[in-house]
């Protein structure tokens, strides 16, 4: 599982390790993980031409000892300092002493030769973002943003892209686009949430000690393949299909038959032992799948069930939804039913409950804009868990899964899922997993998991029928524990 901390988490970490090891220790080892992840992205070091962008203080110093060690294997090095008065002065030494070049924006006399700067950073083989480090705030300043405007190489940030937050993912300015992000010690929320994620690029983690000191309540949790797969419900010698877990699927309208169809392919292939339909769409859903017990009476006298998944083409039929609100097993509810469902009746459930708002349908139930969840997902998905008692699943291109149980992000979330009907197929998926046992932040996360892996499995351009199939496969796959895993 990749875990991410907040920064205070790892700043207390930092200074405990501090204590036991030699000054300067910690610095020595992230620089030499960022340098040799940067001679990677050169491919030749020997003749390149490298530029660091440095802030102050010790992100500065990471880039500057990097800097050193790349010099001292043949790289010329020019340092364009911002801060020249609060540089970090050992590291400024040290690429000093290994040949270096050092220049001051916008321009710097070096033996007596005026140096501009705007050439220097053109032609650089690589350029190191070592402007602001995790405890910054805020988009960049205009100087940083002028250096930024003159790159033209690619460009590794220094633990993470200056200018995003690093406990939240949110982007409040101009902020360093990195085609890769050396981060050290720990991850940080930010290099995985949206849409900081975004500005990450592919993302190395230096191991520098910090392990034993972060404790065991990371901020954020990314489930990865092997994790996913140890979730997944086995069947045993004595299961049946009422041990197994009866999901009961209440979706699909006159108006939309099709999202009573997709749920419910998605609990087939979600491992529970039996699916129980309850609307009008009973027709549809036997003649794609004839397994699927059907009822059309309120799903309270459908039979038993073990969890519900409601909500997907419901449409305004409000009478369905309260009809299991009370139901003391699990509950998901989707696309119609978030808009349909009382807060006040959620909160007062006493089984679990999950939600799994798009950015849209979550702005209007926090009566907020779209363009405002989508630039603060992180608490936005925290308000609407606190003031439901939900577990809360918000989609996007990284879905976050936030409840009592914690947070998680997903990572095999695909552009070819954004197409109607795989939230339909998504929600069945959960269901299932709830009803066979697994508790809301593992159902939500694991089914959000599985989903992703289906939609880089399935035909492109696929449809919501297609990623349903290929849940099959990317199951499977879990299971044994091959496939593609997400790191």
């Amino acid at each position: 599982m990749r875990t991410a901390y907040s920064v205070e988490t790892v700043r207390a970490a930092e200074r405990e390790l501090m204590d036991r090891v030699p000054p300067g220790a910690l610095m020595q080892r992230a620089a030499a993980g960022l340098a040799a992840a940067c001679a990677g992205m050169l491919g030749r070091t020997y003749g390149s031409r490298v530029v660091l962008l440095v802030g102050s203080g010790d992100n500065g110093g990471d880039a500057l000892y990097a800097g050193a060690r790349l010099a001292r294997r043949g790289a010329g090095v020019s340092a364009v300092l911002l801060s020249p008065e609060r540089v970090h002065e050992g590291g400024l030494s040290a690429l000093r002493a290994a040949g270096g070049r050092v220049l001051t924006a916008p321009g710097a006399v070096v033996e007596g030769a005026a140096v501009p700067v705007e050439p220097v950073i053109a032609r650089a083989d690589l350029v190191v973002d070592g402007i602001v480090g995790i405890g910054g705030s805020g988009g960049l300043r205009p100087a940083a943003v002028e250096l930024l405007e003159l790159v033209r190489s690619p460009v590794v940030s220094v633990d993470l892209p200056s200018g995003v937050d690093a406990d939240t993912g949110e982007v409040s300015g101009v902020a360093v686009r990195a085609d890769a992000t050396v981060t050290f010690g720990a991850y940080k929320p930010g290099l995985l949430i949206d849409p900081a994620r975004e500005y990450a690029g592919a993302l190395r983690l230096i191991d520098i000690g910090l392990g034993p000191y972060l404790g065991d309540r990371p901020a954020v949790e990314a489930l990865q393949h092997r994790d996913v797969g140890e979730l997944l419900p086995r069947p045993g010698p004595e299961s049946d299909k009422y041990r197994r877990g009866v999901v009961g699927i209440v979706a699909g309208s006159a108006r939309y038959p099709g999202a009573a169809v997709l749920a419910v392919s998605g609990a087939l292939r979600g491992g529970a032992g039996a699916v129980r339909y309850v609307g009008p769409a009973a027709d549809a859903v036997v003649t794609r799948h004839p397994e699927t017990l059907v009822s059309q009476g309120p799903p309270s006298k459908a039979g038993r069930v073990q969890a519900w998944a409601v909500g997907s083409g419901l449409g305004e039929d409000k009478d369905r939804l309260e009809d299991v609100l009370p139901a003391d097993v699990p509950l998901l509810i989707d696309a119609d039913g978030l808009r349909l469902a009382d807060e006040a009746a959620l909160r007062a459930r006493s089984a679990p409950t999950v939600l799994t708002p798009h950015a849209g349908e979550a702005a209007a139930l926090l009566g907020r804009e779209r363009a405002d969840v989508e630039a603060h997902r992180l608490a936005s998905a925290r308000e609407l868990s606190d003031r439901t008692g939900a577990t809360v699943l918000l989609k996007g291109s990284t879905t976050l899964v936030v409840g009592p149980g914690g947070v998680r992000v997903n990572p095999t979330g695909s552009g070819w899922l954004a197409t109607a009907g795989t939230g339909d197929v998504l929600s069945g998926l959960i269901g299932s997993l709830l009803a066979g046992g697994l508790d809301a932040l593992d159902a939500a996360s694991a089914g959000a998991y599985v989903h992703g892996l289906a939609g880089r499995l399935s035909p492109r351009p696929a449809g919501a029928s297609d990623v349903a199939e290929a849940l099959t496969a990317a199951w499977r796959d879990l299971l044994r524990g091959g496939g593609p895993g997400a790191d």
